[in-house]
């Protein structure tokens, strides 16, 4: 058995079923195992940019990771942005970068570059496999580092000859963390906020904060405590649509952010960063929230936000309560075109359990309040600000979403990046 194989063996122990792939000349022994080794399917992506923003999406609607399959330095950069974007949103990725052979790597050849540079620079873990019966664990490793809640990158780095020899020793799935919980003390100090002040703001964010279990408990909490319940601007998923909450998110727009926000005196973070800009503006703050505002986190992003939720619910002894009613479902709109009219439109035309992919960007950004009373359904945002990731991220949710519809919102010149 050679490196590539016991790779690919130990991808479908650790639970990796799909590769979504890019491969040149450095990776056809791996390629030449996915040929003789059922199990694993591959989604091969015309450009790296593609492959990453597809595992992605992939990973925001299943939480397992998938591979990548990378040719090299440039490739592995030809990917970066959508990986920034992965790492921003919190999703857990294994990406296999082929790289010189390793007694070939000192004569410089012309595809020799700083692979773990780069690699590092949007990746949790990075290791550079050195010999073939090491190929294995390492894969395995990359995979548990890949499942770390709340979802992180991992990037293995293979040069060619540690696929190609022979030597290769299979690897088993290494056993998974749970998803750590809020410490007690954390709920009892956002209770006493809660209990004692007054314009408290809970700031949900994350995909654990913004699941339809944490609402239900966050609905609780607000209708016992008169607390207000925003999102943050960007969400890896959102799940939304009737019988969820009609939860608005803090504005994009500094100035409109800043006046959103300008009554807040406390804010209670769930996975959740305190509110920033996006880019600094002369004269205004980076701060979006009032200097004086107190922060008080509940739950840090990787973990487990409904439960904690629920735990502070009944710290402060919330009944439970139904969730708000966001009235009917909009009807087709006629006439000009408007962004709040499409915006209605689809929310009037898109089935049950629907998956929204938003790059829409300027025109979208008044989307979210027209499209809460449709059927329910999961929004996908860009986290990380690199346009591009709209149409394979779309991609990916949908080879991950199990036959669901996926409506891709996106904007003309974002979609001109992949």
């Amino acid at each position: 058995m050679n490196g590539a194989e016991s790779l690919v063996h130990s991808l479908l122990n650790s639970g990796v079923e799909l590769c979504f792939a890019n491969p040149g000349t450095s990776e056809m022994h791996f390629v030449a195992a996915l040929d003789r080794i059922p199990g694993m399917r591959c989604v091969l992506g015309l450009q790296e940019n593609v492959v990453t923003g597809a595992a992605d999406g992939y990973w925001r609607m299943t939480g397992k990771p998938a591979a990548t399959l990378l040719h090299c330095g440039p490739g592995l950069a030809n990917g970066l942005a959508n990986l920034h974007n992965a790492r921003r949103a919190r999703s857990g990725i294994v990406n296999c970068v082929g790289d010189q052979a390793s007694y070939h790597r000192p004569f410089d050849a012309p595809l020799t570059a700083d692979t773990e540079g780069l690699a590092r620079s949007v990746s949790h873990w990075v290791r550079t496999s050195t010999k073939a019966c090491e190929v294995g664990a390492d894969a395995a490793t990359a995979v548990h580092a890949a499942r770390t809640s709340p979802g992180q990158i991992a990037t293995l780095i293979l040069p060619s000859d540690t696929c190609w020899d022979e030597g290769g020793v299979v690897a088993d799935a290494l056993p998974l963390h749970s998803v750590p919980q809020a410490e007690m003390q954390a709920v009892r100090n956002a209770a006493r906020v809660l209990r004692s002040k007054t314009n408290v703001l809970v700031l949900l964010g994350g995909t654990m904060g913004t699941s339809e279990g944490a609402q239900i408990q966050a609905n609780r909490i607000a209708l016992a405590t008169g607390a207000r319940l925003l999102g943050e601007t960007s969400n890896a998923k959102f799940q939304r649509g009737q019988g969820r909450l009609q939860l608005e998110r803090v504005p994009y727009s500094a100035e409109l952010a800043i006046k959103n926000l300008a009554a807040v005196e406390h804010i209670i973070l769930v996975g959740a960063k305190a509110p920033i800009g996006f880019f600094a503006y002369p004269k205004l703050p980076s701060k979006h929230y009032p200097e004086g505002a107190s922060i008080t986190e509940l739950t840090r992003p990787e973990q487990d936000a409904e439960s904690a939720l629920r735990a502070l619910a009944e710290e402060l002894n919330a009944p439970h309560a139904q969730m708000p009613d966001p009235g009917p479902c909009p009807q087709v709109e006629r006439g000009a075109p408007t962004p709040e009219g499409l915006a209605r439109t689809v929310a009037a035309l898109m089935p049950e359990g629907a998956i929204i992919v938003d790059e829409a960007v300027s025109y979208g950004r008044g989307f979210f309040p027209h499209t809460h009373a449709s059927p329910k359904h999961d929004w996908l945002q860009i986290t990380g600000g690199a346009i591009g990731c709209g149409v394979p991220l779309a991609t990916g949710a949908a080879i991950g979403g199990g036959g669901r519809r996926v409506i891709a919102l996106q904007a003309d010149g974002s979609a001109l990046y992949t």
